[in-house]
């Protein structure tokens, strides 16, 4: 595994006009719609109560042709999916030299691409459930004789969620394999592991506590995430000081390896041996009431307000991170 230490710094920001006019964009047209739009809102609700001139922009009602000559001076992108989180709003944003929160056109691209954000995983000694490609059902067959059950399945590039299902015997697969299909021509089959279920958020460089997910449905779904009340979260989510600190350091270089910046989210699965196992880096997390980055933040003594002020901050580059991550520079 390589270095684990952290690549950017906080670029600190002490007055709201330092920030100028901010477009808050969110909603969209992706599967994620509905989330995105309750995590806008609460971020422009954060950022105006600190003083910010935020105003919303939602893709699906306005063009982006509009949006060039509206005079924004940044983004805060609160959209999730894809359109908004796999690097297409990014690299328009660059193309009109307008700086943005969160990661860049490339780690964007490979961090929504679960299968290639595995590839990379695996090559780089990050430790992930073994897996397989699946785009044809076939290929589904093949894998789950090697893989065994039980398997999860998920579209290599949706969110939330969507079209993934968990597979306990061989008549479910091809169920499983159509509902896939119905968001993304590819699909990633994974060993499903049984163990605890965690995530660690990364903002400006480091860790936050970790969080621990239990849920009573068959894995952390749709509803499970956004719907349950039943769901809980422990955060510190790990038992000792030497385990919290393992995952903050894999949970780093995961984000480092597809060369994220700003802030985001790693989720692991805990396997048989209670080492953590990567699944997948998320680069604009929910920042909903139901929200996991918000809840970590708020343990580490930062309130969602300040959480929304110190993510907008993240629109301002500094210039070693972005040559550090080879990164198209959006620097402000």
């Amino acid at each position: 595994m390589t270095s684990t230490a952290p690549i950017e710094q906080r670029r600190v920001v002490t007055k709201a006009d330092e920030f100028g006019r901010v477009a808050v964009i969110l909603g969209g047209l992706s599967s994620e719609r509905e989330v995105s739009l309750n995590t806008g809102a609460a971020v422009l609700k954060a950022l105006q109560a600190k003083g910010v001139n935020a105003h919303a922009w939602d893709p699906a009602e306005k063009t982006m042709a509009q949006f060039a000559s509206a005079g924004f001076d940044r983004v805060w992108i609160a959209l999730h999916g894809p359109g908004g989180e796999d690097g297409a709003l990014q690299g328009a944003l660059q193309w009109f030299d307008i700086p943005y929160t969160g990661s860049g056109v490339m780690a964007s691209a490979l961090a929504m691409d679960k299968v290639r954000s595995k590839h990379l995983f695996r090559a780089c000694g990050i430790p992930t459930p073994d897996y397989a490609v699946v785009r044809t059902h076939a290929d589904a067959s093949v894998a789950a004789e090697q893989l065994g059950f039980p398997l999860i399945i998920k579209p290599s590039r949706q969110g939330s969620s969507f079209g993934m299902s968990k597979i306990f015997e061989r008549a479910e697969l091809n169920a499983a394999v159509d509902l896939a299909f119905q968001y993304d021509t590819t699909a990633l089959l994974e060993s499903c592991i049984a163990g605890d279920e965690f995530t660690v958020a990364v903002l400006q460089g480091r860790a936050l506590p970790s969080i621990r997910i239990v849920t009573p449905r068959v894995f952390y779904d749709y509803r499970a995430k956004y719907e349950s009340d039943r769901t809980e979260y422990i955060c510190r989510g790990t038992s000792n000081d030497a385990e919290e600190q393992s995952y903050a350091e894999l949970a780093v270089a995961a984000f480092n390896e597809l060369g994220c910046t700003g802030w985001g989210r790693v989720d692991f699965m805990a396997g048989a041996d209670g080492q953590p196992l990567v699944l997948e880096v998320n680069t604009v997390p929910g920042m909903t009431s139901h929200s996991l980055v918000p809840m970590a933040a708020k343990k580490d003594g930062i309130e969602f307000d300040e959480l929304c002020w110190r993510i907008l901050e993240t629109s301002f580059r500094i210039k070693q991170a972005v040559e550090t991550t080879g990164v198209a520079a959006h620097v402000s």
